[in-house]
């Protein structure tokens, strides 16, 4: 780290302290003796979308949080619960030793969250990921969902039956 006083290359750390989503160091110059503050930030590397069309597109959180809260509109999900979708998501990018993920992808991990959270969500997000194109796409997840409860025996929304 070079000096901003004297411009030597040589300084020791004599702080080192976590700020924020930074890393603050109190230096010290081997040759002047001035102290002076840096801050270090973890690069993260660029994360990439590749579009169905094959196009590359930056990542962008908002914009999947945007997607997931017109899904959600008028539903009982938290925004805590959309930004832990989001976190999946970039906990996926990050985890893979890749900085590309394809839409597809995406869609997969948040249909994934959205089917424990509400299937509503999970339908009208469906409906735009997988691109719908009459009813009977609508139908086909539903009775979909419905066959896996039926299959798991969780049924959302029906009174257990009393002996």
């Amino acid at each position: 780290m070079r000096c901003p006083y004297c411009q030597y290359e040589e300084s020791k750390v004599i702080d080192s302290r976590p700020a924020e989503d930074r890393k603050r160091r109190r230096r010290e110059c081997r040759k002047c003796g001035r102290r002076f503050t840096t801050y270090e930030i973890v690069e993260k590397p660029l994360r990439i979308v590749i579009k169905r069309d094959g196009s590359l597109e930056q990542y962008d959180r908002n914009k999947l949080l945007a997607g997931i809260y017109h899904a959600i509109k008028k539903r009982p999900v938290s925004y805590a619960q959309v930004n832990e979708i989001a976190d999946k998501v970039e906990e996926k990018y990050d985890n893979s030793w890749h900085s590309q993920m394809s839409s597809v992808q995406i869609g997969t991990i948040v249909l994934e969250q959205l089917r424990n959270i509400d299937e509503i969500a999970y339908i009208r997000f469906a409906s735009v990921y997988q691109n719908f194109k009459d009813a009977s796409s609508f139908i086909a997840v539903i009775a979909a969902l419905n066959q896996e409860e039926t299959e798991t025996g969780t049924e959302t929304g029906t009174e257990p039956e009393e002996t």
